[in-house]
């Protein structure tokens, strides 16, 4: 069986509960929900819209997957958490931004209030090469 790695990065702020950035195991990458959280955790952009919290939630998952060895190219699953479904088609065409030609599997699922009042938090299942 292969070990479990624990992935981190500096570029996303260290999680403030008991889990890790992400994990690898084998040839896969598991990354923890993202929020659009800033560094040194700042919680700042709670206050702002939809787009750039999305779009810092996104660049966390990223830089997570790059840290674990994966690529937007190399994933296999996504779930998008949104507060408020009205963000769907914003969510759409900035997940689009990111991830290019790839079309990994993805649910969007509507939730109630996220932490910090953030409006959404991502999710990834990867492969590593």
């Amino acid at each position: 069986m292969s070990d479990i790695v624990p992935i981190h990065t500096a570029e996303v702020p260290t999680p403030a509960g008991h889990y890790s950035q992400g994990i690898a195991c084998g040839d896969l990458v598991f990354v923890s929900g993202q929020l659009p959280v800033l560094d040194g955790g700042d919680h700042s952009l709670a206050q702002e819209g939809f787009e750039p919290q999305a779009r810092r939630a996104f660049a966390n998952l990223l830089a997570v997957l790059k840290a674990g060895g994966a690529a937007p190219r190399d994933v296999l699953r996504v779930t998008v958490y949104l507060s408020d479904v009205a963000d769907w088609p914003s969510c759409n065409a900035i997940y689009a931004e990111f991830f290019g030609d790839s079309r990994p599997a993805r649910t969007i699922v509507p939730v109630g209030p996220l932490h910090y009042g953030y409006r959404i938090e991502v999710d990834a299942i990867a492969r590593r090469r």
